[in-house]
C-alpha cells in the first residue's frame, strides 16, 4: 500500500484545496476563490475523489478587487458580483466536504491557504484536521524555484494538468502531484503537521497550533533520506 493510501488508516478523507484571495494578507484580505477536492479511500485500497467544490466568494460591499489581482487570476469584480456567495455559506460548503472527519488538509504553500481557511471557518466546527504541505516536501525533491508550475513540470504533467492561478485548476493540478510525489518516495506522512521555512524571511502568518515550524534551506537535488527535513527534525 502506497504511503497516500495508509494515511486513510488515520484519515477519513484527503482534503486538497487551494484559495485565490484579494491580497497576500489574511487579516486584511479574503478569500475570493475557494476549491477543494475530498479524496477518499476505496475498500479495493484506490483513491476517488467523494466531492469537490469550486466557489467565488462575494467581497464587502463597496470592496474592489485589485487590479493585479484580476490581471493574475482573471476574476473580476462581476465575476463576484453575480457567480459569488457570502462568506458563511462557503465556510459551511467547505465545512461540510470535511465531514466526517477527521480530516488531513493538502495545499501546496499551505500556510498561506490555511491561515485564510481558519479566518474564514472562525466559529464553525470542523473537528480534528491535520495539514500537510506539499510545499515543503517538493523542497527536499528538487531545486529552486518551487512553485506548483514548477512540481508540475518536474512530474511530467504538463499534458495532463494545468497551473491557471485559478483554485479549482490547482486543486486538480496538485492531486496528480501529490500521487507522483507517493510514488516517487514514500514518506510523504512523516510530513504531516510540519512546514519549512525560510530562514531569511521566517513563517508569514500567524501560526497554526499543532504544526511544528522548521527552517528549510534549499537543496539541489532530491535530498537523502536521512536529510529530509522530518528526519533532520527527528534526530534533534
Amino acid at each position: 500500500m502506497s504511503n497516500l493510501a495508509s494515511l486513510f488508516d488515520r484519515y477519513k478523507a484527503v482534503i486538497i484545496f487551494d484559495t485565490e484571495t484579494s491580497g497576500l494578507d489574511s487579516e486584511k484580505d479574503q478569500i475570493i476563490e475557494l476549491a477543494a477536492l475530498r479524496v477518499e479511500r476505496t475498500t479495493s485500497g484506490s483513491l476517488r475523489i467523494a466531492g469537490k467544490m469550486d466557489t467565488f466568494i462575494k467581497l464587502p460591499d463597496g470592496e474592489l478587487l485589485p487590479e493585479n489581482i484580476t490581471t493574475l487570476t482573471g476574476i473580476t469584480d462581476r465575476t463576484l458580483q453575480t457567480k459569488g456567495v457570502r462568506p458563511a455559506k462557503a465556510a459551511s460548503q467547505i465545512s461540510k466536504l470535511m465531514q466526517p472527519g477527521p480530516a488531513l488538509m493538502v495545499a501546496h504553500n499551505a500556510q498561506f491557504d490555511a491561515c485564510f481557511l481558519r479566518i474564514l471557518l472562525r466559529g464553525v466546527k470542523v473537528g480534528r484536521v491535520d495539514w500537510l504541505d506539499t510545499l515543503t516536501v517538493y523542497k527536499d525533491r528538487r531545486p529552486y524555484p518551487h512553485k506548483l508550475a514548477n512540481a508540475i513540470i518536474a512530474y511530467d504533467l504538463s499534458d495532463k494538468v494545468q497551473n491557471s492561478h485559478r483554485a479549482i485548476d490547482d486543486v486538480l493540478a496538485l492531486f496528480e502531484v501529490l500521487k507522483a510525489m507517493d510514488e516517487e518516495r514514500d514518506d510523504l506522512a512523516t510530513y504531516v503537521n510540519l512546514f519549512g521555512f525560510n530562514r531569511k524571511y521566517g513563517v508569514s502568518g500567524h501560526r497554526i497550533a499543532g504544526v511544528r515550524y522548521e527552517v528549510q534551506d534549499f537543496n539541489k537535488a532530491m535530498t537523502r533520506p536521512e536529510r529530509t527535513l522530518p528526519a533532520l527534525v527527528a534526530r534533534k
